[in-house]
């Protein structure tokens, strides 16, 4: 019989329970999660999402704070150019037309001494005719009539034609590079044609309701006219063609920040913004014979909203029960989106029953149920009445339809010609284009370092003579910050737009850009942006409201001090970097939904962590494609992290739209398995380039090549008689050719006439023409 000590029992259970209390805080802090304690205690941001900006905040981070001093110099050379002129303001329409006139004149001229001088003055013009004084909103007014007078001189094509001119003009190119440094002063001429053509697309970017029924005609037109091409290449093509050359490193003096901005104003003037993507969605579906949109939310028959599982809100067993009651009413205040379902779900849930108690497969019936049992037919019944059937299905359907019935099937074709004639003058060289923009991208980055071999973004914004004091050294740091704040705004802003337009033309078009991106690790990177602290990024304040524009012209010049820079404002959030971190994350959505290789990529990538600590920044919009991100690969990621991270998977369930045949929360439908990641992206891979030498030529030159299935031209008398140009060489060289070639050669008619048509190693084919 074992004896103890009096007391050994309780000691030892005492140690037990030090011993356990290390156990018992790390499994509740693993129960409780990293991203459960970013969900509390937060306030909310607020921000509204937008296509941009107000157009004054736009037109200020057009500049950059080391441009101060050029404004003077603008309106300088306006004052020599019109001495005569005491205010801009008094003159007549016909005599500021006529001014205009005598700028555009001299901005064609050849001679530099003539055009660089008119060039500003006519920059000093688009800007406002600013005077000491005057008001922001008279400003604005100012420069919005200046800029109609300009269009209707013909200043839009003559400065598109000029920027592309000097973007290629090889002797600026060899000068400045042979310099030992380059810095703002070096793209002086190319600055002053971005900025004009920039404060061009914006204001007619926006719809003034005071504008006359005149003005109103000429924004359409020019519109119309910014999509066309001037001397066989359009705005956008030139724009991309700069980037290129910048990321090459051939013209590393390029004010990138300057032609991305205009790049991206000129995609969203010219294809449209949000309220023209969902039209024309709305449309494309219709035309499509698709119901125009899908009902978000349905109440069920007791009037309350359905869940996304199908089941009303007030059902208790939905996987929430580690949630107080409290915090589940507060999360299902609103309604849930409706559930979808595709064609494809149907089949497969029907190809899965007819296994069980059936036996056999029906393909492509959903309709006979026989042998299936009653609850079976009610699920279909249920999974019918939330059936979405997507535009890029539809599209996809009639592309195979088209190679199965080639005769019969109707081809694709485009309704929308902006947008299709972009794609076209892009195709060739989509990949550069998608490439470039990811450099800049990566070298933009907060978290990106700084290598020898990267690209430098800061050429536009350094001066010709560093600053030699604290207070300079601040505000160029400052500058600097914001310069790549803006660079990383219009890069996502181009992409997403891009994205979504060609979502809308055709499936193939978007997914072709996509792999473009994928294959240029545009997922990483994105990945990498996000892993910063999301919400100090989106609190930064690098501006200086005193030096931002139009306010550094208008107000009395104040000094700049350590506490201004310090407390130059009070946002909360930064709405530039709140846009792109939307942005970004929609990207990246839009790059992985239902694509199982790349959301294996998230996973290699750990992009889980990134993702959870970005739900700190309470926001509805930047919440739910977080929330989306994560629901996509939550399969993938283990029990473990489910169970550690329930107030996550709790909000994925609430605010998150599903599919009713969806077991994302369990991870037992493994579909994605290693070995058919790359078949998958190879064989769409295969698709897209099959569309694109259809519809748009081989080699992607944009010209139409004939199909397998186009008719030949077989009759003799219609070849013959078709008109063949013969060169001036091959006519002057005719006779010799035929006496060399036709009569001198021996030809053995034995063996010709014994020729079999098919390929002997024993007979002389040379003999037989």
């Amino acid at each position: 019989m074992e004896v103890r000590l009096v007391g050994e029992g309780s000691m030892n259970a005492e140690k037990k329970n030090i011993r356990g209390i290390p156990k018992l805080r790390e499994l509740l802090k693993r129960q409780k999660g990293e991203a459960d304690n970013a969900l509390d205690g937060v306030p909310d941001v607020e921000f509204t999402y937008a296509d941009a900006q107000s157009i004054q905040d736009e037109m200020a981070e057009l500049y950059s704070y080391t441009e101060e001093e050029e404004f003077v110099r603008s309106k300088e050379a306006y004052s020599r150019e019109f001495p005569f002129i005491t205010s801009w303001q008094g003159l007549s329409e016909n005599e500021k037309k006529a001014c205009l006139n005598q700028l555009i004149n001299k901005i064609d001229s050849i001679e530099d001494a003539v055009r660089i001088p008119a060039i500003h003055a006519l920059l000093y013009l688009a800007q406002g005719a600013f005077e000491a004084g005057m008001s922001e909103d008279k400003l604005l007014k100012q420069s919005r009539e200046n800029v109609f007078l300009m269009y209707s001189c013909g200043g839009l094509h003559l400065i598109i034609q000029l920027l592309n001119l000097e973007s290629e003009n090889p002797n600026s190119a060899i000068i400045i590079m042979q310099k030992p440094s380059i810095s703002i002063v070096d793209s002086d001429v190319l600055r002053a044609y971005l900025n004009i053509l920039y404060i061009m697309v914006e204001t007619m970017r926006y719809d003034d309701p005071t504008d006359s029924e005149f003005m109103m005609e000429q924004r359409e037109a020019f519109i119309f006219e910014l999509s066309q091409p001037v001397y066989d290449e359009c705005l956008h093509i030139i724009l991309f063609e700069m980037v290129v050359k910048f990321c090459a490193g051939n013209c590393p003096y390029f004010p990138i920040k300057k032609i991305l901005l205009l790049l991206w104003k000129t995609v969203l003037v010219t294809l449209g913004g949000t309220k023209e993507i969902d039209k024309v969605k709305r449309q494309a579906r219709l035309d499509a014979g698709l119901p125009e949109a899908f009902d978000e939310r349905v109440p069920d028959e007791n009037g309350r909203a359905m869940t996304s599982n199908g089941a009303s809100s007030n059902n208790q067993d939905d996987g929430t029960d580690d949630i107080d009651d409290s915090e589940f009413k507060a999360a299902t205040r609103k309604p849930r989106p409706r559930p979808k379902v595709r064609q494809k779900d149907i089949d497969l849930f029907l190809d899965a029953t007819r296994s069980k108690f059936v036996g056999f497969q029906i393909s492509g019936d959903d309709s006979t149920l026989a042998g299936l049992p009653h609850p079976i037919h009610e699920g279909l019944h249920v999974m019918k009445k939330h059936i979405y059937t997507s535009l890029g299905e539809y599209q996809l359907n009639a592309e195979e339809e088209a190679l199965e019935r080639p005769f019969t099937a109707m081809k694709f074709q485009s309704k929308n010609e902006v947008c299709e004639s972009l794609y076209k003058s892009l195709l060739p060289n989509i990949p550069q284009y998608m490439i470039s923009l990811l450099k800049i991208l990566l070298a933009s980055s907060p978290t990106a370092k700084a290598k020898t071999d990267s690209i430098n973004v800061l050429v536009d914004v350094l001066p010709e003579e560093m600053p030699t004091t604290v207070l300079d050294s601040m505000r160029l740091g400052i500058d600097v910050n914001r310069h790549k704040e803006i660079i990383v705004k219009a890069i996502s802003g181009l992409i997403l737009l891009l994205l979504k337009h060609f979502k809308n033309n055709h499936i193939y078009q978007f997914e072709f850009i996509s792999q473009n991106l994928v294959c240029g690790n545009c997922i990483p990177l994105i990945l990498k942006f996000l892993n910063q602290n999301i919400s100090s990024y989106i609190s930064t304040k690098n501006f200086i409201p005193q030096l931002d524009f139009p306010a550094c012209v208008l107000n009395k010049k104040s000094e700049v001090t350590a506490e201004t820079l310090e407390n130059n404002g009070s946002e909360i959030c930064c709405w530039r970097n709140m846009f792109s971190c939307i942005n970004l994350l929609r990207i990246l959505q839009k790059l992985t939904k239902w694509k199982h290789s790349r959301t294996m990529m998230l996973i290699v990538f750990k992009s889980a962590p990134i993702l959870k600590r970005s739900l700190k920044v309470k926001h509805e919009m930047m919440e739910l494609y977080v929330l989306k991100l994560l629901k996509a690969q939550t399969k993938y990621l283990g029990r473990n992290w489910r169970k550690s991270n329930m107030k996550t998977m709790s909000a994925v369930y609430q605010k998150v739209r599903h599919r009713l045949n969806d077991d994302w929360a369990f991870g037992n439908d493994m579909d994605a398995r290693p070995w058919d990641l790359q078949a998958e992206e190879g064989s769409l891979k295969t698709c897209i380039d099959r569309f694109n030498n259809i519809h748009y030529g081989s080699g992607n030159t944009g010209e139409e090549i004939m199909n397998e299935y186009d008719e030949y031209d077989v009759n003799i008398h219609s070849v013959l008689d078709s008109s063949v140009e013969l060169s001036e060489d091959f006519k002057n060289a005719y006779e010799k050719w035929l006496e060399r070639e036709v009569f001198s050669a021996p030809i053995e008619w034995e063996q010709l006439c014994s020729c079999s048509f098919k390929r002997d190693s024993n007979i002389d084919w040379s003999l037989c023409h």
